[in-house]
């Protein structure tokens, strides 16, 4: 986790699945896959680093809210494509006018959950996206280690590692 005398350095790259060119962060945890994936989906736990949902998965949709952006950050449709617990789960969601296609895969070998993040590229800037996920999965790192997330200061991210991820779109 970042602190004053540590600068968090970007990690995400660009890569190919069958889903298209998608921007792609890769986080390892200590944890087994069912803890990640239960940080990563169950609303209350979810809500500690980032927001929470609301509906009902097993209807295939929920509305999700960014509640780490505050109390009054709109509500965003979710359509859950692919979840195959504690493995993978694939949605889009609405981000304003934009449509976001997520992708995330859980794998576990000797001892350490990795976490593969993927945002199918699109509309948005990367100089934009990039920062913010990596900020966010910071945040989740640091829920995992049972440290407060929100130590993880948003100005360690943008605009610093901005020229990074705009580079990638070069």
């Amino acid at each position: 986790m970042p602190s004053a005398t540590h600068t968090p350095e970007p990690t995400g790259t660009l890569g190919h699945s069958s889903h298209g060119t998608e921007l792609q962060f890769r986080r390892r945890f200590p944890e087994p896959p069912e803890t990640v994936w239960a940080a990563l989906t169950d609303t209350a736990q979810l809500e500690r680093w980032i927001g929470r949902w609301e509906g009902d998965p097993a209807s295939g949709r929920v509305r999700f809210l960014m509640t780490a952006e505050g109390q009054d950050a709109p509500a965003e449709e979710c359509r859950i494509l692919d979840c195959t617990p504690p493995r993978r789960l694939t949605l889009e969601t609405s981000a304003g006018q934009n449509i976001w296609h997520l992708r995330l895969a859980l794998d576990h070998a000797e001892g350490t959950t990795t976490l593969l993040f993927a945002q199918r590229t699109g509309d948005e800037p990367l100089g934009s996206i990039g920062p913010g996920w990596e900020y966010y999965l910071d945040r989740l790192a640091a829920v995992l280690a049972d440290r407060d997330p929100d130590q993880v200061s948003w100005e360690d991210y943008y605009p610093t590692m901005s020229r990074y991820y705009e580079q990638l779109e070069d």
